[in-house]
């Protein structure tokens, strides 16, 4: 597990001194990156950037689960969850 996660700032502010933008110019895409993506998995569209990541919606089937305190059965209605896939080029730099 990696000992320090990267925050939006952080993210923002790399991507900025590799461009030579501003970070509100990044910021800015960055935002309008994760809204599309969201927009369009929430009308069901798949998003893929090849290689890297792809998100897509997916349906859930209705269940029966358990309340871990009581253990006590209860009924989880059908739903729709996203599924986000790590492309190669992203595996291979976990590696």
């Amino acid at each position: 597990m990696a000992e320090k996660s990267i925050t939006k700032t952080e993210l923002v502010a790399s991507i900025a001194s590799a461009t030579g933008q501003s970070q509100a110019t990044v910021s800015g895409v960055v935002d309008a990156l994760f809204t599309t993506v969201a927009e369009a998995v929430a009308k069901g569209s798949k998003v893929s950037i090849p290689g890297w990541v792809s998100f897509e919606q997916v349906a859930t089937s209705a269940r029966t689960g358990r309340n871990p305190q009581t253990g006590e059965e209860i009924k989880i209605p059908a739903g729709k969850r996203v599924k986000v896939s790590a492309g190669a080029k992203l595996k291979a730099a976990a590696k």
